[in-house]
């Protein structure tokens, strides 16, 4: 068993990833921007120890670093789950250039810096890993130009990712990215081919049994590869 810190468990795949964890009898830190609200579900593990929420809002360094004070435990896996499809425009040729810039530091920068911030704690756990939930839809080989301001953004973690593969090696920790599948969530939408459980079960399969020698790599979410 160990401990996870998931951003963003108020719904989707984060919610569900967090229901998998604890009912498996993992510790989940989960993070939502406001505790107070946050589903009745929880209260029974609240209670027991098995879960901690911390406030935290990926767009803001100074709440993440605040996050990270809170706590003191080791961590053995960081799950970047947190994240948006971006604004309304977000076409080449029409785009919200403000929306972008948001999208960017949400789904780009957000993950960096809890990354940053929660490093601490990774290093005091053996061989942990940093899970980050990217796209297929970030793929440079992936030519199609619709949500460009989520693509760029999920394209722009992925090479972080990549990085911090490189210079978290020798620490042992592992960095990689995932492509979740086209999921029934908020996000994805009814049509979505997906449920939100199967996604959750493969990629905490995915987790389990990565390796160093993965560790840089794009997945999806039943552990296959996905061309960067």
């Amino acid at each position: 068993m160990g401990t996870y810190l998931i951003t963003g468990i108020g719904r989707g795949i984060g919610q569900e990833l967090a229901r998998v964890l604890l009912l498996r009898g993992d510790r989940v830190i989960g993070t939502v921007r406001d505790p107070d609200g946050a589903s009745a579900e929880w209260d029974g593990f609240i209670k027991n120890g098995q879960l901690k929420l911390l406030s935290l809002d990926v767009r803001d360094g100074g709440s993440i670093k605040e996050a990270a004070k809170r706590l003191d435990e080791p961590l053995h896996v960081l799950i970047n789950n947190a994240g948006i499809i971006g604004p309304d425009r977000q076409s080449t040729l029409d785009m919200d250039f403000d929306g972008f810039l948001d999208t960017l530091n949400v789904n780009t920068l957000g993950p960096l810096r809890t990354v940053q911030a929660f490093l601490p704690h990774l290093r005091r756990a053996r061989a942990a890993k940093i899970v980050t939930i990217s796209s297929r839809m970030g793929s440079i080989s992936y030519a199609k130009s619709d949500r460009i301001a989520y693509r760029a953004s999920k394209s722009a973690v992925n090479k972080v990712m990549q990085g911090l593969a490189t210079d978290l090696r020798e620490d042992g920790i592992i960095a990689i990215s995932v492509h979740p599948g086209w999921v029934r969530t908020d996000m994805g939408g009814s049509g979505a081919d997906v449920s939100v459980q199967d996604s959750a079960d493969g990629i905490i399969k995915l987790i389990d049994g990565i390796t160093p020698g993965n560790s840089g790599g794009f997945f999806d979410w039943q552990g296959k590869p996905v061309s960067f």
